[in-house]
């Protein structure tokens, strides 16, 4: 699987939008990556996870971990291809808490799982989350990375597509400058 028939899947499923978007980090973008729109046929979201673990056979992974809810459907597909159980975390107040009576084991190998990648903020608050219960997360990966290698998640990580897709600070947007209209069209709020 490579970046341009990757690429050319989110176009068909119009999963790759262009236009004035506030990102999940409030981060203003001209694109936009809908990944539940990439994802929704199962078959589809089974390829994408095996490419990611085909990446991670080799190591010694006993789970793996998403943040919800962007992560939930690559993270499954990722543990079912590497047949090892599959945990989220998710935020509770605000704070990426590991819930719904999940445990881990003291240095359990865990590889944290997401869509996409633009500052790594939220792979890193799912990392904090899963090691503070003592886990030991050995790497990171998601389908997309924005931040075309740039973002740090503190973790050796991998992605299947490397895109370099600016994103601002809101007072900064030359979109916003224009007075281009801003969507937001993730899960999340702000």
């Amino acid at each position: 699987m490579n970046d341009e028939r990757i690429l050319e899947h989110f176009r068909q499923t119009n999963a790759l939008l262009e236009g004035h978007f506030i990102l999940s980090s409030g981060l203003h973008s001209p694109k936009y990556l809908q990944c539940a729109l990439a994802l929704q046929y199962p078959m589809d979201a089974a390829k994408f996870g095996a490419a990611i673990a085909e990446h991670y056979v080799k190591e010694r992974i006993e789970t793996v971990a998403s943040p919800a809810i962007g992560g939930l459907i690559i993270g499954y597909e990722v543990a079912k291809a590497l047949n090892v159980r599959f945990i989220w975390t998710e935020r509770e107040n605000g704070t990426m808490t590991v819930r719904r009576g999940f445990s881990v084991k003291e240095n359990e190998r865990i590889l944290v799982v997401e869509d996409v990648i633009t500052t790594g903020g939220s792979t890193r608050e799912c990392i904090a989350a899963l090691e503070k219960h003592g886990a030991n997360v050995g790497g990171a990966a998601s389908i997309i990375d924005r931040s075309n290698g740039t973002a740090d998640v503190g973790v050796p990580r991998i992605s299947l597509v490397s895109l370099e897709v600016p994103s601002y600070k809101p007072e900064d947007c030359p979109l916003c400058e224009r007075g281009d209209e801003v969507v937001k069209p993730g899960s999340r709020k702000l």
